[in-house]
């Protein structure tokens, strides 16, 4: 699948710097290595996804984000973002330390 960016407005963008998140550190986040899981808890009425990676300072930050069709055109919403907690970090670090390196 080819995203051609991302959609932001005022809504989503004061939700995920509500956490300190900044729209360039979710940007950032999608040109890197990330695991992104699907998220059915949330899921209604559309489907919703995790992606699970680190920051430019390899902070961990973990966003919720839905995929919206502008004009023929893929693109990542964002709903929320956070800091991951360093139990997450410490988990997220253990699950790719297997990964193969990029």
């Amino acid at each position: 699948m080819r995203i051609a960016g991302f959609d932001w407005d005022e809504s989503n963008r004061s939700k995920c710097q509500k956490h300190g998140v900044s729209t360039a550190a979710i940007e950032f986040l999608f040109h890197r290595p990330i695991a992104v899981l699907p998220d059915p808890l949330h899921s209604k009425p559309e489907e919703r996804f995790k992606a699970i990676g680190k920051t430019d300072k390899g902070r961990g930050i973990l966003v919720v984000f839905t995929l919206r069709t502008q004009r023929g055109k893929t693109l990542i919403r964002p709903i929320s973002a956070r800091y991951m907690h360093r139990k997450e970090m410490d988990h997220y670090e253990k699950e790719t330390a297997t990964l193969p390196k990029r």
